[in-house]
C-alpha cells in the first residue's frame, strides 16, 4: 500500500477532488427527486402525498444503510467499497429514469430509487476516511472543508437542472441527471481513488491516536459531537426546506429569482466550509469554531426571526446570512469524529454522524412545516435558533492525549 509519505502533493489534491465527486452524487441521488415534486403532480399525474413520498423514498434507503456501508469501510477499505456502493446507486439511478420514461408505476419508480439510496451511503464516510488518511493534521480542515463542499454543490447542481429539464422534457428526463453525476462520481473513484495507509497520516492534532479498542466507552466526546451535530442541523433542514416557499408565497419572489438567490446561497455556503476547515487548521482545534459558529447560529436565526416579523428588506439578506453558517460546522465535526476514532472504527463513527443528521431532518421537518403553518415564518424562525442555543454548551472540548490517559484540551 503506498505510504502518506509516498504520496505527492498533487496526487494527494487529486484524490481528494475525486472523493468530492464521488460524496456529490449522494446528494444529487438522494436529494434530487424532492426538485420534481412539482412535475410529478403537475405532469406524471401523482398526487402531493405520493409525490413526497416517493421524494423520501432514496433518504429512508440512505439511512439503512449508512451504518452496514460503514461498517464494510472500516473492514474492507475505501476504493472496493466505494466502487461497490456507486454501482448499486448508479444502477438503481438509471432503472428509476427508465421506469419513469416507461410509464411505470411510482411504486416501480420508487423501489428504483431506493436502491439508488442503499447504494448512496457509502460516499460521505469513505470520503471523509480519505481525508484523514492522505491530509496531515495542519491541512485536514481545509481538505475536509473543501470535502464538504459536496453537499451545497449537489443541492446547487440538482436546482438548476432538474427543475428545467423536467418542464421542457419530462419527470423521466429529469431522473436522469442523478444517474449522470453518479456515474462521473464512478469514474472519478477508478480512475483517481487510493486508499490510504490504514494509520493516520503524521502529525495528527491529537500525539497519539485514538485507542484501537471501542472509542464510544470511557467518556462522552463522540456522543456529544453527535448531539450538537444533529442540534446543528436543524437550522440548515429549515432554511433549505422551506426558503423556497418563504420567498416566493411569503415575500412575492419568483420562482427564478429565488432559485438564483438559493443557488448563490449554496455556493457561498461552501467556500464557507473551506475557510471554516482552514480556521480549525490555524487554530489546531476542531471544536473551538464549532461553539463560535453554534453562537453565530443563534444569533443569525434570531436576527432572521426579527428582521420578517417586522417585513424588513434586510430579511432575504439575513436569510443568506444564516444559511450559510448553518452549514459550517459539518466539515470540522467530521474530521474531529475521524481524528479520534482513527481509521479502524472512523467507518462506524462517520455513519453515525451521518444517520444521526439524516434522522433529525427526516423527523423536524415535517414538524417544521406545521409549525409554519401554526404560527408563520417569524416565529418559526425563533424557534429554530432555540436548536444551536441548546448546542453551544454541549461542545466537547478537543481531545488530546496525554502520558497515561485522555485529557481535555
Amino acid at each position: 500500500m503506498t505510504d502518506v509519505d509516498d504520496i505527492t502533493t498533487a496526487r494527494r489534491w487529486i484524490i481528494l477532488g475525486c472523493s468530492l465527486l464521488a460524496a456529490l452524487t449522494t446528494t444529487c441521488v438522494v436529494s434530487g427527486v424532492a426538485y420534481l415534486i412539482p412535475a410529478l403532480h403537475t405532469d406524471a399525474g401523482l398526487t402531493l402525498t405520493e409525490a413526497s413520498t416517493l421524494a423520501a423514498v432514496p433518504t429512508i434507503g440512505l439511512m439503512a444503510a449508512t451504518i452496514p456501508w460503514g461498517i464494510l469501510l472500516d473492514r474492507y477499505g475505501e476504493r472496493r467499497i466505494l466502487l461497490l456502493s456507486l454501482s448499486i446507486s448508479l444502477c438503481g439511478a438509471i432503472a428509476a429514469a427508465v421506469a419513469a420514461s416507461a410509464d411505470a408505476s411510482y411504486v416501480v419508480v420508487g423501489a428504483a430509487l431506493l436502491v439508488g439510496g442503499l447504494g448512496s451511503g457509502a460516499a460521505n464516510g469513505a470520503s471523509g476516511r480519505i481525508v484523514v488518511g492522505w491530509f496531515p493534521a495542519h491541512q485536514r480542515g481545509t481538505a475536509m472543508g473543501i470535502r464538504q463542499m459536496a453537499q451545497p454543490l449537489g443541492i446547487g447542481v440538482c436546482a438548476l437542472t432538474m427543475p428545467v429539464v423536467a418542464a421542457s422534457s419530462g419527470p423521466a428526463a429529469a431522473l436522469a441527471i442523478p444517474a449522470a453525476v453518479t456515474a462521473a462520481g464512478l469514474v472519478a473513484v477508478i480512475v483517481g481513488i487510493t486508499d490510504p495507509p490504514r494509520r493516520a497520516a503524521p502529525a495528527t492534532v491529537t500525539p497519539d491516536p485514538a485507542p484501537r479498542a471501542n472509542p464510544y466507552r470511557g467518556n462522552s466526546f463522540l456522543a456529544r459531537i453527535h448531539i450538537v451535530s444533529m442540534l446543528l442541523v436543524i437550522p440548515q433542514s429549515m432554511l433549505w426546506t422551506f426558503v423556497p416557499t418563504w420567498l416566493i408565497v411569503a415575500h412575492g419572489w419568483s420562482p427564478a429569482g429565488a432559485g438564483t438567490l438559493i443557488t448563490v446561497t449554496q455556493v457561498v455556503g461552501a467556500l464557507g466550509r473551506i475557510v471554516a476547515g482552514r480556521w480549525s487548521d490555524a487554530w489546531m482545534s476542531r471544536m473551538r469554531p464549532v461553539r463560535v459558529i453554534a453562537v453565530a447560529g443563534v444569533a443569525a436565526m434570531f436576527a432572521l426571526a426579527v428582521s420578517d416579523w417586522f417585513d424588513s428588506p434586510l430579511a432575504p439578506a439575513l436569510m443568506a446570512v444564516a444559511s450559510i453558517i448553518s452549514v459550517a460546522d459539518n466539515g470540522l465535526a467530521f474530521t474531529a469524529i475521524a481524528e479520534y476514532v482513527g481509521p479502524e472504527w472512523s467507518g462506524r463513527g462517520l455513519a453515525v454522524q451521518n444517520t444521526g443528521q439524516y434522522l433529525v431532518t427526516a423527523a423536524t421537518t415535517p414538524l417544521l412545516g406545521a409549525l409554519i403553518a401554526a404560527v408563520g415564518f417569524p416565529l418559526a424562525f425563533a424557534a429554530t435558533a432555540l436548536a444551536p442555543l441548546v448546542a453551544t454548551p454541549l461542545v466537547p472540548r478537543d481531545r488530546t492525549r496525554g502520558a497515561d490517559e485522555l485529557v481535555d484540551v
